[in-house]
């Protein structure tokens, strides 16, 4: 796996998505890759849930790169998630700005990037879309993996979907954040807030904001 190179794949999904904010996404489409191949029976897949800064390149090199996927040294032939046995897949999650439908993506009314008019999402809505993935992908059972928000994501696949989920992988995450948590959030947000180059999210097309986000990452 180290020396293989992989693509990101692109699909949309057949039906719009209802979010939990009462708004629907009529178009959603989902970035994933794939490491390994599904069995006859479709019951070999690992799907891995990446956390807030991460995409679907989970593993090996896009032509070109210098650096493997964010979780390489886990997925591969021989290694924890091994590909000899099973098919890992990872998307990118809903609202994600590597390939997956979400801000910087055209909202058809408007034919312009959705920026803050982006609806608000939540864990229940990225695992939506991921089932509408595997569902596509006509996966019945599966394992699911993540840590820090990956790890969220697992937990409400095994709360929303138990008869496909045969185990379930949590590392490093909660169910719940505690005041701390949601307290660092709001310095984060309003951090990406007050950079002077925000344009309370019309920033497409002009200079990109930076400062903020690098301040909300320290």
């Amino acid at each position: 796996m180290p020396n293989e190179y992989v693509q990101t794949q692109y699909i949309d999904l057949d039906s719009p998505i209802e979010l939990d904010c009462g708004k629907t996404l009529e178009k959603v489409t989902v970035a994933y890759e794939t490491y390994g191949e599904l069995n006859e029976n479709k019951d070999n897949a690992i799907l891995v849930l990446h956390a807030l800064t991460g995409d679907a390149h989970a593993a090996g090199y896009h032509e070109g790169d210098k650096k493997a996927g964010w979780w390489d040294k886990m997925i591969g032939s021989g290694k924890a998630f091994d590909t000899d046995k099973y098919c890992v897949i990872c998307s990118n999650i809903l609202g994600g700005c590597k390939g997956t439908t979400g801000p910087s993506s055209i909202n058809p009314a408007t034919q312009k990037e959705y920026g803050l008019d982006f609806p608000v999402i939540t864990i229940e809505d990225t695992v939506k879309v991921q089932k509408a993935l595997i569902d596509k992908l006509g996966i019945k059972k599966l394992i699911v993996a993540g840590g820090s928000m990956g790890g969220m994501q697992a937990l409400e696949w095994s709360l929303a979907y138990p008869e496909m989920v045969t185990h379930s992988i949590v590392i490093a995450s909660t169910s719940r954040l505690s005041a701390q948590g949601i307290a660092f959030n709001a310095v984060g947000r309003n951090a990406i807030l007050s950079d002077p180059n925000f344009n309370n999210g019309d920033y497409y097309g002009k200079e990109t904001p930076e400062r903020g986000l690098a301040i909300a990452l320290v």
